[in-house]
């Protein structure tokens, strides 16, 4: 099932992906630093888009990290903290009554 809407999801980004492309396949100069390069408008749209993902992809990056090493500390403390209760439970009852 999962594939399946995977498979119309990707399909339906696609042709609205090409129909994109297809609106907006005039050429445009983009100028930058160290020259400049003349390009369809949505292969522009298209690289800019991209690019901006993978900037925010790897901003968030140190913070998921950081995220993991915290889950892999509070699951060995419940791992520890599981343990002692379990030998707790295990001591017999002295009672003085």
């Amino acid at each position: 099932m999962k594939r399946i809407i995977f498979l119309v999801v990707f399909l339906l980004v696609a042709i609205v992906g090409l129909s994109f492309a297809l609106m907006n396949a005039e050429t445009v100069t983009l100028s930058y630093y160290f020259g400049t390069v003349t390009a369809p408008l949505s292969i522009v749209v298209v690289v800019s888009v991209a690019l901006g993902t993978l900037l925010g992809l790897s901003a968030s990056m140190g913070m998921v990290l950081g995220l993991k090493q915290e889950i892999a500390r509070l699951r060995r403390s419940i791992r520890n903290t599981e343990r002692e209760v379990a030998n707790l439970r295990a001591l017999p009852l002295k009672d003085k009554h």
